[in-house]
C-alpha cells in the first residue's frame, strides 16, 4: 500500500510521473464494479442505469489516463520503473490493471450494446482478448518472480499476494458477460471454454493462498494498520468465483447445445448455481470475519492510503454475485441483501474517492516504494 509526501516535494509533473505506480488501478477497479452494480439492482431504475452509465464512462477516462501516466513513467524513467519487479508487494498491483480493464468490457456490454449497438460487442471482444493476455501474464509471472527474485516472509504475508492471481478469474467472469452476445456460435464456444479454463488458472491457486494466509493470521495476527484493508482483499476471489460460476452456467445451455453437447450444458448450468451458491457461502464467513477485522482496526485508527481502494472491489463483486443470485433464484432474501451491499459500496466508495481526490491534489499519494527508501520518506496519506 502507499502513503505519499507532501505536494511541496513533488517539484514538477515529471515528478509525479516518476512516482506512479500500478497501485492507482486500483481505483478504476473500485469505480467500475460500482457502474456495474448500480446498472444491475433490482427494479431496474432508469436514473440508477444512467448514473451507473455516467460512472462508467469516468472510469474509462481515469484508466485512461492512468495508462498514459504509468507508460511515461516506463519511458521517462526506465531504469526506476523496472525496479517494481523486485518490490514484493507493489509488483502484485500488477494484477489491477487487467482486473480494472476487465470493469470496461463488461461495461461496453452492460451500457455501450444498448447506445451503440453491436460495434460495442466487437471492441468488447479484441479488449478481453488483449484482458486475458496480461491476466495469465500477471498470474504466472508475478508468482515465478515471487520464487527466483523477491524476499518474503509468512509473518509479512497479507492478501494482497491474491491480486496478479485473482486476474484470471475476473477474466473469466467477463467471459461469462460477453460470451452470448457474440454472433458466432463457434466464437462463443470457444471464449466459455478459454473463460472456464481462466477460472480454473485462478480460483484453486486464490484458495490456497487463502488457506496459507489463515495460518500466517493464527500464527501472527493482524498486519500493520496500513495493511488493514486487505482484510477485505480475500473477498475478491470469492465473489468473483461465485459470481464467474452463474455466469458461465448461465451462458453454456445454450453455447453447448449448438456444438451437439446439449447435456453437457445442462450440467454445467446446474454446477454454475450449486458453485454460485458454495462460494457465496464461503464469501459471507469471510465478509463477517473482515468486518470483524476492519472494527478492531478502527480502534485505532487506519491511515488513508490507495490500499482503501481494496475495500470497494470485493465487497462490489460480491454485492453483484448476490443480486445475480437472486435474479436466478427469485429469492427476496438475496435481492435485498444485494441492496444494502450496493448501498455499502456506495458509501465507501464515496468516502475513498473524496480521500483519494484529496491526496492526490496535496500530492500525498505519489510515491513509489520501489524508490523511495533511496531519496524520500514515505508517510500515512
Amino acid at each position: 500500500m502507499q502513503g505519499g509526501q507532501p505536494l511541496s516535494a513533488l517539484s514538477t509533473p515529471r515528478e509525479a510521473i516518476r512516482q506512479f505506480t500500478p497501485n492507482w488501478f486500483a481505483a478504476t477497479m473500485g469505480t467500475g464494479i460500482l457502474a456495474l452494480a448500480l446498472g444491475q439492482l433490482p427494479g431496474n431504475l432508469p436514473l440508477l442505469w444512467q448514473l451507473g452509465k455516467a460512472l462508467w464512462l469516468f472510469n474509462i477516462v481515469l484508466f485512461v489516463a492512468f495508462t498514459l501516466l504509468y507508460a511515461a513513467r516506463w519511458v521517462l524513467f526506465f531504469n526506476e520503473a523496472r525496479q517494481v519487479f523486485g518490490h514484493s508487494t507493489v509488483s502484485m498491483f500488477f494484477g489491477t490493471i487487467p482486473m480494472g480493464l476487465a470493469t470496461l468490457i463488461n461495461g461496453l456490454i452492460q451500457y455501450g450494446l444498448p447506445a451503440w449497438g453491436h460495434v460495442a460487442v466487437a471492441w468488447a471482444q479484441a479488449l478481453w482478448w488483449l484482458d486475458v493476455a496480461m491476466a495469465l501474464s500477471c498470474g504466472v509471472l508475478i508468482p515465478f518472480m515471487m520464487f527466483t527474485r523477491q524476499d518474503h516472509r509468512i509473518d509479512q504475508m497479507t492478501a494482497v499476494w491474491l491480486l496478479p492471481v485473482v486476474a484470471a478469474e475476473v477474466a473469466a467472469a467477463s467471459g461469462g458477460v460477453l460470451a452470448p452476445h457474440l454472433g458466432d456460435a463457434c466464437a462463443q464456444f470457444t471464449l466459455l471454454i478459454t473463460s472456464y479454463v481462466l477460472w480454473a488458472c485462478s480460483v484453486p491457486v486464490a484458495l490456497s493462498i487463502l488457506v496459507i494466509l489463515i495460518l500466517r493470521l493464527a500464527l501472527h495476527k493482524l498486519p500493520h494498520e496500513s495493511m488493514a484493508a486487505s482484510s477485505w482483499l480475500s473477498l475478491g476471489p470469492i465473489g468473483t468465483g461465485a459470481l464467474g460460476m452463474l455466469l458461465m452456467g448461465a451462458d453454456a445451455p445454450a453455447i453447448f447445445a449448438a456444438h451437439g453437447l446439449a447435456e453437457v450444458g445442462a450440467v454445467a448450468a446446474g454446477i454454475g448455481v450449486i458453485a454460485g451458491l458454495l462460494f457465496w457461502g464461503l464469501g459471507l464467513w469471510w465478509m463477517l470475519l473482515a468486518l470483524l477485522i476492519t472494527a478492531r482496526y478502527a480502534r485505532t485508527g487506519i491511515p488513508f492510503n490507495l490500499g482503501w481502494w481494496g475495500f470497494t472491489f470485493p465487497l462490489g463483486v460480491y454485492a453483484v454475485a448476490t443480486l445475480k443470485l437472486g435474479a436466478l433464484l427469485q429469492l427476496a432474501f438475496f435481492d435485498a441483501l444485494g441492496v444494502v451491499l450496493v448501498l455499502a459500496l456506495v458509501a465507501m466508495w464515496l468516502l475513498v474517492a473524496a480521500k483519494t481526490t484529496t491526496g492526490a491534489y496535496r500530492g500525498n499519494l505519489f510515491v513509489s516504494p520501489c524508490i523511495a527508501g533511496r531519496d524520500v520518506q514515505p508517510v500515512a496519506g
